[in-house]
């Protein structure tokens, strides 16, 4: 199966602060890869190498077989972007965004179906400061999906769902997948992670200190469930026993 993305032996620093150490990573298409770690582990540079918007420096980064810096026009028609601390002005309504966002495309997806399937056709007049969170992280996945994307990247998108709206968000993907989507997905929750995921990288300090599949990390570690596999491979449960 092709790889949608591909990233090898990358390095990337800010002045003398090595940031990101030879990272490997490959995601097939139609496979949702989890991309896991504490805060400051390098994930948002990670992304942002990955999309193009910071460049490497050293190693290379293929999106959809193109280079995401010289080839940014052509793969912003086929990408899908969702990042949790996205701001929009409070006043705009929710119709009035996702036809903002779909005038960006050559072709998009019926903004207001995707608002039918996440719940939110009722609310399209609503201006977004009147949103619920969970209201916005599902509005969030309605704007990353009008482009009709082959790859999806999303950050901590079920934060502040209740459990059976993040269910409901849970089969969405599950959906996308089968359709042949492929989905980078960063997440704290480990119970998503375990479902969704096909594959995982758990990220230290600019290191991958594991890659493979859930069931992997927990059959090479000393644990039993993968929360405490994510903790013992990731070292925070060391730090907060230290605190």
């Amino acid at each position: 199966m092709k790889n949608a993305i591909e990233v090898k032996q990358l390095t990337k620093s800010f002045g003398n602060h090595l940031v990101l150490d030879n990272i490997n990573i490959s995601v097939k298409n139609g496979e949702i890869f989890g991309l896991l770690g504490e805060n400051g582990a390098g994930k948002s540079t990670l992304i942002d190498c990955i999309l193009g918007t910071k460049k490497v420096d050293n190693g290379t980064v293929s999106l959809l077989d193109m280079n995401p810096i010289r080839e940014r026009k052509k793969l912003f028609e086929n990408i899908g972007v969702q990042f949790q601390e996205t701001k929009y002005p409070d006043k705009i309504l929710v119709y009035e965004l996702c036809k903002e966002t779909s005038s960006l495309y050559k072709k998009s997806l019926d903004y207001k179906e995707l608002l039918r399937n996440f719940g939110l056709y009722e609310k399209m007049k609503t201006p977004i400061s009147e949103l619920s969170g969970g209201q916005k992280q599902k509005l969030f996945i309605v704007l990353a999906l009008i482009p009709n994307p082959k790859v999806m990247f999303l950050d901590e998108l079920t934060t502040g769902l209740d459990p059976k709206a993040r269910r409901e968000v849970w089969k969405a993907l599950q959906n996308l997948r089968e359709q042949g989507i492929t989905i980078f997905l960063v997440s704290h929750y480990m119970d998503e992670v375990q479902k969704l995921c096909d594959k995982i990288a758990i990220l230290k300090k600019g290191n991958i200190c594991f890659y493979g599949t859930v069931k992997e990390a927990i059959n090479q570690s000393p644990c039993e469930n993968f929360e405490d596999t994510y903790l013992w491979y990731s070292g925070e449960e060391e730090t907060n026993e230290s605190i």
